[in-house]
């Protein structure tokens, strides 16, 4: 079996966590803001038969690049130009039946979208001849080229950062940025701007630590699989790997293979999750999958960058998603999600502290960008930038203007409310 040589070093790239002393000093800050006229239409997507909300339903203007995903409570902002009218939005979530909607369903409060569950018999379904799922798996690398988007492209993307205390949100983190996507064939790497930015950390209910997430954006953007495959799946190292069939599934009315893999060495921490293929086009929807970390040792030297003495930290559940979006047969990074829940234990205290650290990001707009002209005299990030203390922005409600965003669940928004509470006072 061939070994994996970047494997440990491969995984350390994902996510990385600062765990150190009060104090250290935040090192990104930006605000712009563009005025545009726009309508903001709120809803909620919902089960149709148990009214449960649906998370990360996908809303798209059609004949636009516009779009959005709901949040947890299944709750959706979608703001469009006042001169787009009579357009059509497309609604869809994996296992249920799309919807397409008139613009003018949509209200400005309390709009109600129930989506059915997908009850066709799929395995049924002829179109699925494939037998061999690691084949399947090697021709979905193989066709990267023809099924993803080769031109350079600029999107507008929402990232959202938080960090909890057991329940309790101790950091929040929200920026609207700008995505310089090179080719899917290009070995380029992509590159960030941040357009506007606000933080607020409320050190003193992180104990004697102070938690920095090393990477912000590019956390999420380096789960784009297709894009780099040497962080999950490299097509000449592809045996490290065992694939299996797991049953089909449908979305946007496209039939999807289901392949659940794992890693064969379980030495190191270790990746196993579910891939979503087109089944007429072999081209990868979606992905989610974890790393084990029962190794503590191993796991705590993947993503622990420092630590105070006297602590030990390591991660206990390490969660990745990457869905993909498509416009006229090619496909594109629609959207990432990281989360690490980690346990500290301190050196002659009875009990632990336990944190979780979420970082997602997911693009609201895009265009066409050949010659690379939007990104020149932009101030590009670092990959290993750490997002800025910046309380300004909570003060204004309408600080992300004609953005879309992904709405606050309802932990959030008691933060943001709490810190604005703070704001006044301090005034």
């Amino acid at each position: 079996m061939k070994t994996n040589k970047n494997s440990f070093k491969i995984k350390q790239v994902l996510i990385v966590v600062f765990l150190v002393l009060q104090g250290m000093t935040p090192c990104l800050g930006a605000s712009i803001s563009i005025k545009v006229d726009y309508v903001e239409y709120k809803g909620k997507v919902v089960d149709s038969k148990n009214g449960d909300p649906i998370a990360s339903a996908y809303l798209s203007v059609n004949g636009t690049n516009i779009s959005t995903i709901t949040n947890k409570d299944g709750e959706f902002s979608l703001k469009v130009p006042e001169d787009i009218t009579g357009a059509m939005v497309t609604v869809s979530y994996l296992g249920y039946q799309s919807k397409i909607l008139p613009l003018d369903y949509f209200k400005t409060e309390n709009t109600r979208i129930e989506l059915e569950e997908s009850v066709e018999e799929l395995s049924e379904v002829s179109i699925f001849s494939s037998k061999d799922a690691r084949g399947l798996v090697l021709d979905m690398l193989k066709k990267r080229d023809d099924n993803y988007i080769n031109d350079q492209t600029q999107m507008t993307a929402f990232y959202r950062e938080t960090i909890k205390k057991r329940r309790r949100n101790v950091s929040l983190s929200e920026a609207v940025v700008k995505i310089y996507k090179q080719p899917y064939t290009s070995s380029k790497r992509d590159e960030i701007s941040i357009i506007k930015a606000r933080k607020k950390t409320d050190y003193e209910r992180l104990d004697t630590l102070a938690l920095k997430l090393r990477g912000g954006p590019f956390n999420a953007i380096y789960l784009d699989v297709m894009k780099y495959p040497e962080f999950l799946f490299n097509k000449d190292e592809i045996d490290i790997y065992e694939f299996t069939f797991d049953k089909p599934t449908k979305i946007n009315n496209r039939y999807l293979y289901v392949i659940d893999f794992v890693e064969k060495d379980h030495k190191n921490p270790w990746y196993y999750g579910k891939l979503f293929v087109d089944a007429e086009t072999h081209t990868l929807i979606k992905a989610t999958y974890k790393l084990n970390v029962e190794n503590r040792n191993a796991a705590s030297n993947l993503f622990v960058k420092k630590k105070p003495a006297g602590a030990r930290v390591y991660p206990v559940n390490v969660d990745y998603r990457i869905d993909y979006r498509e416009s006229n047969g090619k496909w594109f990074y629609g959207y990432g999600n990281a989360q690490l829940e980690f346990v500290v234990n301190w050196k002659n205290k009875l009990f632990n502290s336990r944190y979780t650290i979420n970082g997602e990001m997911a693009v609201t707009d895009w265009e066409l960008d050949p010659d690379g002209k939007s990104r020149k005299e932009k101030n590009l990030i670092s990959p290993s930038v750490v997002m800025v203390d910046d309380v300004s922005g909570f003060s204004d409600p309408d600080f992300w203007g004609d953005n879309n965003i992904i709405e606050p669940e309802k932990s959030i928004e008691n933060a943001i409310e709490k810190i604005q509470r703070q704001m006044e006072k301090e005034n």
